[in-house]
This record gives C-alpha cells, sequence and structure tokens, in this order.
C-alpha cells in the first residue's frame, strides 16, 4: 500500500529533518491504494507526470516540491492545478522529498559526490547540530591529484548532460584533491566551503555578485557552477535503490524507474558575439 511506501521513505528521509520553509511528505494520493510501479524524478511537472502514465506508475517520487509556497486552490487554470487533476484522475500518487534528503546520510550530495568522481569516506560540508553524520553538501577525495580543468571534465562526465556547460571560476591548471559539493542552490555555503579547506567547491545556481566577491579574496576552494537539475538527479537512483530494497526486506515488492526527461529549465544556449571596439 501507498502507506506503507510513504513510511518507508520517511524512515529514509525523515521530514522532521526538512528546513521550517519546506513542504515535503504527500501530496496526493490514498494511503490505501496499491503501489506496484514508482517513477522518480526532480521535478513534478506535465512531461514527467507523461512518463508516469506510459509507465504505468502508481507513485511518483519527486525531489522538488509541487506547492513549495502553498495554495489556496488546485484549479486546472494553472499547470500546477492541471497536474494533480491528471494524477487525481488516474489514481497516481505524488511524494515529495526535498530538503530532508538534502541532509539525509546519505542524501543528495553523497550520490552527485559519487557522480563526479570522488571516492572513499565522505564527510557532511555543514554537519546537522543534533547528528554530524547528517547535514548539507560533503567534502571528499579524489582517487588522484589532478588539476581543475581535467576535474571539471570529469565533472561534465558524470553528471547528466543539459543544455549549459559547467561554469569555473579558478586557475585551470591548480591541483585538486579535496573536493566540496552541494546539490542544489549553494550561495549559502559559500563561507563554510572557504573554510572547509577544499580544493575547490562545486554546486548550483552561484550568483554573480556572491561567487566575484569569493574569488576576489584570496586562500580559498575554485567555483563550479553546474546545472540545479544536474546536480540533483544523480540522487534519484540511489533513493530508488534503497527505497526497494528496504521495502523487499519486509516483503513488499515494487518496481521503480529514474526518470532521464531533463527537466532542466534552460533548454539551449546562444554563445554572446565578440566585444566592440571602443
Amino acid at each position: 500500500m501507498l502507506a506503507d511506501v510513504v513510511a518507508q521513505m520517511e524512515t529514509l528521509y525523515d521530514p522532521a529533518w526538512a528546513e521550517s520553509w519546506d513542504a515535503v511528505g504527500l501530496v496526493c494520493g490514498d494511503p490505501a491504494q496499491d503501489v506496484r510501479r514508482i517513477l522518480f524524478a526532480v521535478d513534478p511537472v506535465a512531461v514527467v507526470v507523461d512518463e508516469a502514465l506510459e509507465y504505468g506508475a502508481d507513485l511518483i517520487v519527486t525531489h522538488h516540491p509541487l506547492y513549495l509556497r502553498g495554495t489556496t486552490s488546485v484549479a486546472a487554470t494553472t499547470f500546477k492545478g492541471r497536474v494533480i487533476h491528471r494524477l487525481i484522475r488516474n489514481d497516481v500518487a505524488l511524494y515529495t522529498a526535498h530538503t530532508n534528503a538534502d541532509v539525509a546520510d546519505p542524501g543528495v550530495s553523497d550520490a552527485l559526490a559519487r557522480a563526479v568522481g570522488l571516492s572513499g569516506e565522505l564527510r557532511p560540508l555543514r554537519p546537522a547540530v543534533d547528528d554530524p553524520r547528517r547535514g548539507l553538501g560533503r567534502i571528499g577525495t579524489l582517487p588522484s591529484p589532478m588539476t581543475l580543468r581535467a576535474f571539471a571534465e570529469r565533472a561534465a562526465s558524470g553528471l547528466p548532460g543539459t543544455a549549459g556547460p559547467l561554469r569555473v571560476a579558478g586557475d585551470p591548471d591548480r591541483p585538486v584533491v579535496t573536493v566540496a559539493v552541494s546539490g542544489g542552490a549553494g550561495d549559502s555555503l559559500l563561507g563554510t566551503a572557504r573554510a572547509s579547506g577544499a580544493d575547490v567547491f562545486l554546486t548550483a545556481d552561484l550568483r554573480h555578485h556572491p561567487a566575484s566577491e569569493f574569488m576576489e579574496a584570496e586562500g580559498g576552494p575554485a567555483l563550479i557552477d553546474a546545472s540545479h537539475w544536474a546536480t540533483e538527479w544523480p540522487w534519484l537512483a540511489d533513493a530508488a535503490e534503497r527505497l526497494t530494497s528496504a521495502l523487499a526486506a519486509k516483503g513488499i515488492n515494487v518496481e521503480a524507474r529514474v526518470s532521464r526527461i531533463v527537466t532542466d529549465a534552460w533548454t539551449s544556449t546562444t554563445p554572446y558575439s565578440p566585444p566592440r571596439a571602443p
């Protein structure tokens, strides 16, 4: 039943770990309904619902919430309302694990760290107050030193492709051994990344002014800015495997698929023209 799947998800990714502003948990669905197939995706958007219906999913698990800021209406006059209507009409439940999955052990940043080539023990970049094994971001090491250029290439090959390239700030020939990562927007962790002693900090959604000021100060790590969607996508396979294995141990067998549809907001790039002479 859906109730069993939700209970297991909340054992793996306790809703109590979520930020106070977050919206996690069951969005729609009858706890008594049967669940045989689950689709994991980053975003609860229309194309993901299309895939879920084609797959015959009974449940969609997404990282991002559908209604992060709440709502007073689920009318089908908006895309979010239409998503809810389609899910209910087709008996498909929707469940979200967001910031509680970010800080889990293992969680979103563990999967990101492995995807870009970190090996060995990982530790939180900003440990949780109540449990130092959990927390935001991760720090780890590469199997052997490499240049920032080579690490950026390795990261690009390990992450799912999106329209935009990785953006790199720092000397391309700088040696890299220790790497800090954080799935999703990482502006708030810039100071923590500097204090960590990492050689490079890989995250997403870095804004111009914080990144510029960070790079002007000496002694900090290089920066790599990736797609928000791409830094969180690796977690889906880990979450799917952990959930299905835990359920199977209890005699509950479900099938899971990870959506490979790229739902990053940016769909193409256009190079800038060369600067004009003054």
